[in-house]
């Protein structure tokens, strides 16, 4: 099943080992063995803080450049940085000034996923190595790009699944892979998060701090008003710059259940149902419009031939669950669900934490646990030391095929958002798509949990998605043209994202 266009990828991988070896031993040319690398953090007012935190542990880096497009943050980190490590970053609010930095060897990205591709591509382009928060694109054909771009600038990109190197979940999959649950054909990822409204559509400041032509970077340039309430981080519920739970949380749990069955390719057919539902009824408002525009409420199904991977997004509450045999895997009727089961003909591995997972037999009994986590970002840093990319946890390729899950199962979703159906009319629809997983089971879950959270289930509700056809090594879609402008965006001068072949 290696596909992704495998001989493009050797040729490239070859072109770049001979990069590699032409390459100063790290970013800048003449660095010493005892020097430590200059770190450039690029976008900080969330999970960035967690990127400065992680450097500043590392006694090999020191971070040299701070990057936010809003000045305030920017000043507020270096501040705070200079604190701990006793010299003050430069605050910059272009990237770019970071990229042409001598002094800066690795870059670290955590901008809102608009900007995830192009800020590692400029960095790779510009000798720095990079660490890219995921999902490590916004859709399939930027995270190509970045492939392309590590390979040919030979640089070390690594993505932030940081359970690739969790100890907990590499012994879990180890002993999975040597027959610990038997044949193992199906993995079900679980975003049962809650998620509150992100509020009304309207129209709101920009925040006065806030250069909103560089937040905007590679995304169409919207109204200068903002049609969420809350600027940062709810970005993430509107298509334009996120993707959803589907792609926030999803590209963690998907990529464990690829690495869990050994899947090394893209699905060849998906297919999504779902909506953005109940929040009127929490409200008590018939008219309320939720500001986001992507499901809160989705279950993707992901065909790999022989195996296959769903994945449930769950964003209203979770308190209580009567889904019987995942209260008894996750061990909790209430309260978020965050994790990965794989379904063997022995037993079950489930991933409940990013340190832990348990493994029951047939009758559900716990017969084993793994715990321990691990230093995603020390990784990274230890790569660019040796200049392999095999000594990465997390290469980009890795990174593109988890990310490109959720890709492909938004835009089944987005493609069929106005098909909304009745559950009578889903479930016979669903009954035409062969799977290892009970389609119909999962269905009657989702169906009960909006019923407990006031969604009425009586009229057409929920929306089906286009069965798409996918070429895993050409990535395009064969049954759907339509589907096809999807993979990439509409980008805005001079924040273009190259194509693989152009980087």
């Amino acid at each position: 099943m290696i596909r992704l266009n495998r001989r493009r990828f050797l040729r490239s991988s070859a072109a770049g080992a001979s990069l590699l070896l032409a390459a100063p031993a790290i970013g800048r040319a003449g660095i010493s063995a005892n020097e430590k690398l200059g770190v450039a953090i690029v976008g900080v007012n969330g999970r960035g803080s967690e990127h400065i935190s992680e450097f500043l542990k590392d006694d090999r880096t020191e971070i040299r450049v701070i990057v936010d497009v809003d000045e305030a943050v920017a000043n507020r980190r270096c501040d705070d940085i200079a604190m701990k490590q006793g010299t003050r970053p430069t605050p910059v609010a272009d990237m770019r000034q970071a990229f042409e930095n001598s002094d800066v060897d690795l870059v670290s990205t955590a901008t809102p996923n608009h900007w995830h591709a192009l800020t590692g591509i400029w960095a790779m382009q510009a000798g720095k190595d990079a660490y890219i928060e995921k999902p490590v694109c916004h859709n399939v054909y930027e995270g190509t790009a970045l492939i392309a771009a590590a390979r040919k600038y030979g640089r070390m990109c690594q993505v932030g699944t940081q359970c690739r190197s969790s100890q907990a979940i590499i012994d879990a999959i180890a002993f999975m892979r040597s027959g610990g649950i038997g044949e193992v054909r199906l993995a079900r990822g679980l975003c049962y998060k809650r998620r509150r409204s992100i509020g009304a559509r309207g129209d709101y400041a920009i925040p006065a701090t806030v250069n909103f032509d560089l937040w905007s970077g590679p995304a169409t340039m919207t109204d200068p008003r903002c049609t969420r309430p809350n600027f940062h981080y709810d970005w993430h519920w509107q298509r334009h710059y996120g993707n959803g739970d589907l792609g926030n949380q999803g590209p963690h749990q998907t990529d464990i259940a690829r690495w869990g069955l050994g899947i090394d390719a893209h699905p060849s057919r998906i297919l999504s149902y779902g909506g953005r539902l109940g929040y009127q009824a929490e409200r008590k408002d018939a008219a309320y419009i939720d500001a986001g525009d992507t499901a809160n409420t989705e279950v993707s199904i992901y065909d790999y031939g022989d195996k296959c991977i769903v994945f449930e997004t769950r964003g209203l509450s979770v308190d209580d669950s009567d889904d019987t045999e995942l209260n008894t895997l996750f061990r909790s009727k209430s309260g978020n669900k965050v994790g990965v089961v794989f379904y063997g003909t022995e037993g079950f591995v489930v991933q409940d934490s990013y340190q832990h997972c348990y493994v029951y037999d047939k009758d559900m009994n716990v017969v084993k646990e793994f715990n321990g986590g691990g230093n995603h970002f020390g990784n990274f840093v230890s790569a660019c030391q040796s200049r392999r990319v095999e000594d990465l946890n997390a290469d980009v390729r890795e990174g593109h095929l988890s990310a490109a899950v959720s890709h492909l199962g938004n835009i089944s979703f987005y493609l069929g958002e106005q098909n909304r159906l009745s559950v009578e009319d889903l479930s016979a629809a669903l009954s035409k798509f062969a799977s290892p997983d009970d389609n119909q089971a999962t269905l009657q879950r989702t169906v009960q949990h909006l019923k407990k959270n006031g969604v009425e289930t009586d009229r057409d509700f929920l929306s089906l998605g286009a069965l798409l056809e996918f070429d895993p090594d050409r990535e395009v879609f064969t049954n759907n043209d339509q589907a096809n402008p999807w993979l990439t965006r509409e980008y805005r001068a001079p924040y273009i994202c190259p194509k693989a072949g152009e980087v």
